[in-house]
């Protein structure tokens, strides 16, 4: 079986008030979770462009390459042999008003203070918030 490395992009998007965007993920068993707008790029795609694409996909927002700060790196093996790295990516500059673009994917979208975050928000997000004030 052939290994698959995997980059995708995490985007910790905040507002004027410092809290931090995050949506209501589906998952089919019913235990739905907290989590980052982001997506694996594209070929050709650099990082920031891949957290424009998904954020514009996901939540109807829109944001510009150069508003993305980068904030860190996180590496994962999973199951199977696959290796999935995540770029954090931030950003305090968007215009619209979050919505949920994709009911299937996504219930919906709410601001958290960062020092009052979900219980059910992915470990991997939650550390990275809490590390990296």
């Amino acid at each position: 079986m052939k290994k698959q490395l995997k980059v995708g992009v995490g985007l910790y998007i905040f507002n004027d008030k410092n809290q931090v965007l995050l949506g209501l993920k589906k998952n089919n068993s019913g235990n739905d979770i907290w989590s980052l707008p982001g997506a694996s790029t594209e070929d050709g795609e650099s990082n920031e462009q891949a957290a424009c694409r998904s954020i514009k996909e996901e939540a109807g927002l829109k944001i510009s390459p150069q508003d993305v700060t980068f904030r860190g790196v996180s590496s994962n093996f999973k199951e199977r042999g696959n290796h999935n790295v995540t770029m954090h990516l931030s950003c305090r500059r968007f215009s619209g008003t979050p919505q949920v673009m994709e009911p299937k994917k996504y219930a919906c979208w709410k601001w958290f203070d960062v020092e009052h975050l979900p219980e059910n928000l992915t470990s991997a997000n939650k550390n990275f918030l809490k590390y990296s004030k």
